[in-house]
């Protein structure tokens, strides 16, 4: 059986570490007026503070993040386009809570209906959508839970598109921040209606209900939502200096108190934390003996970028360690781990990563394949 061989390695880089300032006191997270709430890292996926965030809430129109989410996919499938011409059925104009203003039995581009639902979170315009992609909400909302699932939403559950009370109709903040990270990594092209102060459509001007967007400007996203069971929620993203936290805020008393809930959770990760991309993917990180190859050594990288998110000032107590499978025997496939990559700080795990060779290693020649054999007698 293979065995693992351990690395204390200085792969951080130096003057990095060296242009740190003193490190920062970290003191406890703000407590904030909410039934549940998260605050974590969009890149490290480190989370800074939460209560609750694997409980399960009433999302209100928070549920259209996902409602736009599957319009997204549907876009980049090419199933639909954004100037498909769509029909506002009965069904969607009698929609209750609020609204777009779109009129009955008209086509609207479907454009504009995303603005209409994001922007203003008219629920006549996500019905209309709805009904464009699937037919019907209910066979929407089919495709809004398998979409959940694929994101690894386990304690999610949609029944409709617009966040109409239901008791079957529920979400926790953690699976939000998922939702939220997803909708920001695949669609960097839609992401930016997020950020739309306001839309007109049948010369009514309505303000997107998220303050912050005037308050903040590094907050760029993402949706508000009330209702009575609900109470008042809010899910947030800003970006300072490359660095990007998600705030996400449930069952809330108030408007103004969600805003001022957010505000706090996003200033207080971006005062005490940073976060730093340490190894990029697809770069060599370490090397490695192959046996019985067309190449005698295997370059060792990662196949996605290593973000971590740490106390400010602190980079430079982290501690990397590579653990690499020896021997590695020809052939290698690049989806195969042949190590894997730990950072610690204090004897805590921060990050950690499976190596992967960097290129498919075949089998050597006979006569490589012999004299490796022989020398494999002595490892």
């Amino acid at each position: 059986m293979p065995r693992l061989d351990i690395l204390l390695v200085a792969l951080l880089c130096a003057a990095q570490a060296a242009a740190q300032p003193p490190a920062v006191p970290v003191p406890a997270a703000p407590e904030v007026n909410a039934g549940g709430y998260l605050l974590i890292d969009h890149h490290s996926g480190r989370v800074l503070a939460s209560k609750k965030d694997n409980e399960r809430f009433e999302p209100a129109s928070l549920t259209k993040l996902m409602t736009a989410y599957v319009v997204f996919k549907k876009l980049e499938e090419g199933a639909i386009a954004l100037d498909d011409p769509v029909l506002v059925s009965e069904t969607a104009w009698r929609t209750g809570g609020s609204r777009s203003f779109v009129d009955v039995n008209t086509r609207v581009p479907l454009v504009d209906l995303l603005q209409g639902m994001i922007v203003q979170s008219g629920n006549d315009a996500t019905v209309a959508l709805a009904e464009h992609v699937a037919g019907s909400e209910a066979t929407f909302a089919a495709l809004m839970n398998e979409h959940a699932r694929s994101l690894g939403m386990s304690g999610t559950n949609f029944t409709n598109s617009t966040g109409w009370p239901d008791p079957n109709h529920y979400t926790t903040a953690s699976d939000l921040a998922k939702l939220t990270a997803a909708t920001i990594d695949e669609f960097p092209d839609y992401y930016h209606w997020y950020a739309q102060k306001e839309y007109t459509w049948n010369n009514i001007k309505q303000h997107n209900r998220n303050q912050l967007l005037w308050r903040d400007p590094s907050v760029d996203g993402l949706k508000t939502g009330h209702t009575e069971a609900a109470g008042y929620c809010l899910v947030a993203s800003a970006e300072r200096d490359g660095m990007r936290l998600t705030s996400v805020i449930l069952g809330s008393s108030g408007e103004q108190v969600r805003t001022a809930a957010t505000q706090a959770l996003l200033n207080y990760g971006f005062s005490f934390y940073e976060t730093r991309r340490l190894y990029e993917a697809g770069k060599e990180i370490a090397t490695t003996p192959v046996f019985k190859g067309d190449r005698e050594q295997a370059a060792l990288g990662i196949e996605r970028d290593l973000y971590v998110t740490v106390p400010r000032g602190r980079l430079r107590d982290l501690e990397a360690t590579v653990e690499i499978q020896n021997p590695v025997l020809a052939p290698v496939d690049p989806a195969q781990a042949l190590g894997r990559l730990s950072l610690r700080m204090n004897d805590e795990i921060v990050a950690e990563r499976p190596l992967h060779s960097l290129a498919a290693i075949g089998a050597g020649s006979l006569w490589r394949r012999m004299v490796d054999e022989m020398r494999l007698w002595f490892l």
